[in-house]
């Protein structure tokens, strides 16, 4: 036997007061897993069960707030001090394991308060960027903090689709493709797993929407299930090895997804192989037998049902079994051996916050759609005379620091709008200056906005959305009259830009006045030279739209189907949510009249795409093609492969494909995207309830190359 060092609780220095045997290191991880459970007493097994948080009755204390309440939810997390651990079992070399939250940066961690971290853009940012590279590199700074705090675990990547634009957790999110969300969370996963870090995808599954979550019943069809929901979790499993899964707190099918044998078993380990460890989210488990039997394996934060007295109750009238309890353990020790977690002394230390700026500033960039520049307006001059920088408090004076609830991070640092763009103009050597212009909430002073607006020579709005946990938006719009604001603002001066920093998408009354339109999301602590670089053309906007904008508030699947959301109540006393809409959501919904189509995004050049040839059949369809900048300054296009599958129900279009590419000025590069059947998001498959598999349907497949999903400008067809 070796020996490690364990630290004290929180985040205190390291002590050197303990010593913990690690096991043989000659077997495999899950060998020394069952070995460690075979030496334990049931006591012992039960208190690792769960973690070691005081047992509180949370649904009192949330039921007496109002979740659209920021301030309030952010007293109550406060107030009752989440602890986020297992305690250690000295005598065994068993160590305090530490769990944090994601996945946008390392937020709510073990210890309190929780430590500043990097707080990264939102992660609808990263799929905007349709690059897997970047996402990598988002993961590797959450995976390197993680690791710097001293933690073991890392709630995140966040896998649930953007069904709706209104839901509250859609930042934490990727978008409302599932193979866009797959491809990014795998990239995440991956990095975060690589500095021996447990990445646990969530919310494990059909928690699409935060209202009535706690109750809320999910109905679904199989195949929708398969095709769309499940699939960014199989791509992670299978692709991204991820280590732990979070189950939801949703009823699914009439039974919380805690309980829910056929997703935690059947489909996760029977149908995909997976490996890990199952954790519920905090407060989500509801029963004790039911939810072990089932295939959860860990309560967090504390043993409202996975404790002594309910398990030995359990284990005496046969509702569980010893097997179940040391097969939970099992499963998250090998992921503990798999990362030497047993193996490490708790030594926390400094994170490198200007090293991890400096990449969040250049990947936050990156991250930005540029929706509209008809005039040209940007890039800005850095010579461009008098700028005014106007909107509400949250956007145009500070750092938009992102979504709330328990993913949010506590800065290290953050950069504001004005110093951001006024360090920007300094690096380019300019002689712009930069004003800032706050408009109250109420619109008070928006007159004198205007005033200021009309005596500028440029004027950037800043405007947006900040959503969070445990509420879903009231409606599509900006929240505090912003659309008002903007509309009248931009009657102002010709010149004005409009900079969005939202959670995700909404309806945009003003859009055909608006000379330029910038969605930068929520970015961050880098926030105000990001919003700087690009508006200056330091950086050539890339990004591309992952969720559609809705034209109107009609343009979503709720609009004249309330069995789709909120639900309706079924006379079980809470709302059941049908997906009636099937496959048909968002961009794959001929009913949503986009005002900005998913994959849409401009640059500050100009692309032009030939030679495209396809070549399909029923193993593997390769398009090549050719991209060449028509413009003036370098730039990044995303090339698109869309596939329309023959099989009763599908949509016309599915995105199966995609790669970014850099391209000078006047230049041309070769693009190769490989689509094989046999890939994970199943590209050319249909699931077939009666095979209970995926299969490739025989006839004419059509093949949609092009730069947005609406873009019919290259299509071919083959034949199975």
């Amino acid at each position: 036997m070796t020996t490690v060092t364990e630290a004290t609780n929180g985040n205190k220095k390291p002590s050197t007061s303990k010593k913990f045997r690690v096991g043989n290191m000659t077997k495999t991880p899950r060998e020394r897993a069952e070995e460690l459970v075979s030496r334990m007493t049931l006591e012992q097994k039960i208190a690792q069960l769960h973690g070691g948080m005081e047992t509180i009755n949370i649904y009192g204390y949330s039921n007496e707030i109002d979740p659209d309440d920021e301030d309030a939810m952010e007293q109550l997390a406060a107030q009752i001090q989440i602890e986020r651990h297992v305690p250690e079992i000295e005598e065994l070399g068993i160590p305090r394991f530490r769990i944090t939250n994601g996945p946008v940066g390392v937020g709510m961690g073990d210890g309190t308060p929780s430590p500043p971290a990097t707080a990264l853009p939102m992660t609808i940012g990263v799929a905007a960027s349709f690059d897997p590279e970047l996402a990598y590199q988002y993961g590797d700074i959450i995976g390197q903090e993680t690791d710097d705090l001293g933690q073991h675990v890392l709630e995140g990547p966040g896998l649930c689709l953007h069904r709706t634009v209104t839901a509250g957790r859609n930042f934490e999110y990727f978008s409302e493709d599932p193979y866009l969300t797959g491809v990014m969370g795998v990239e995440v996963t991956k990095a975060i797993q690589s500095h021996n870090i447990i990445a646990m995808a969530k919310h494990f599954v059909v928690n699409d929407q935060e209202y009535e979550r706690f109750r809320t019943n999910i109905e679904i069809d199989e195949q929708t299930l398969r095709e769309m929901y499940l699939l960014p979790f199989e791509m992670v499993v299978k692709d991204g090895k991820v280590a732990a899964i979070m189950s939801a707190y949703n009823r699914v099918r009439g039974d919380y997804a805690t309980e829910n044998r056929y997703l935690l078993n059947d489909v996760l380990r029977g149908d995909w192989g997976f490996e890990g460890y199952v954790q519920s989210d905090f407060w989500s488990t509801r029963s004790c037998a039911a939810s072990l039997n089932a295939g959860l394996d860990h309560e967090m934060p504390d043993a409202k049902w996975f404790n002594e007295d309910n398990l030995k109750a359990a284990l005496e009238d046969t509702s569980t079994e010893i097997e179940l309890i040391d097969r939970a353990l099992i499963r998250r020790y090998t992921q503990m051996y798999r990362f030497n977690q047993f193996d490490r002394p708790y030594a926390p230390r400094e994170i490198d916050a200007q090293g991890h700026g400096a990449i969040v500033r250049r990947i936050g960039a990156d991250m930005a759609v540029l929706l509209k520049n008809s005039e040209g307006l940007l890039p800005l001059s850095p010579d461009a005379g008098k700028i005014l920088i106007v909107g509400q408090s949250k956007f145009a004076e500070f750092a938009c620091q992102g979504g709330g609830g328990s993913s949010k991070v506590d800065p290290l640092y953050t950069v504001d709008p004005e110093p951001g763009m006024k360090d920007v103009v300094e690096e380019l050597g300019g002689s712009a200056t930069v004003e800032s212009f706050i408009v109250e909430r109420d619109l008070s002073n928006l007159s004198e906005a205007v005033a200021a607006a009309k005596d500028a020579d440029v004027v950037v709005i800043m405007a947006g959305l900040i959503a969070t946990e445990g509420a879903d938006m009231p409606t599509m719009i900006m929240p505090h009259q912003q659309n008002e604001m903007i509309a009248q603002l931009l009657t102002a001066n010709p010149k004005t830009a409009v900079v969005l920093k939202s959670s995700a998408p909404m309806v945009m009354p003003w859009t055909d006045d608006a000379p330029a339109i910038l969605e930068v999301w929520n970015q961050g602590v880098e926030d105000g030279h990001v919003v700087g670089d690009l508006l200056f053309g330091k950086v050539n906007p890339s990004g591309r739209v992952p969720t559609t904008y809705p034209k109107t508030e009609d343009d979503w699947i709720g609009h004249g189907h309330e069995e789709r959301y909120p639900g309706v109540n079924l006379g079980e006393g809470y709302n059941t949510m049908t997906y009636t809409e099937r496959l048909h959501m968002g961009y794959r919904s001929e009913d949503i009249t986009p005002a900005f189509p998913f994959g849409y995004g401009l640059s500050y050049t100009t692309f032009e795409l030939a030679d495209v040839s396809v070549d399909g059949s029923a193993s593997k369809v390769t398009v090549t093609a050719t991209v060449t900048n028509t413009g003036d300054v370098a730039g990044k296009d995303v090339v698109q492969v869309y596939l329309g599958v023959p099989a009763e129900g599908q949509p016309a279009k599915r995105l199966v494909g995609f790669a970014k590419v850099g391209v000078e000025p006047g230049a041309s590069e070769k693009v190769e995207i490989v689509i094989d059947a046999d890939a994970s998001n199943h590209p050319l498959s249909v699931w077939d309830v009666a095979a209970h598999d995926f299969v490739v349907p025989s006839g004419e497949f059509t093949v949609y190359v092009g730069h947005d999903a609406t873009d019919d400008s290259h299509v071919s067809t083959f034949t199975v």
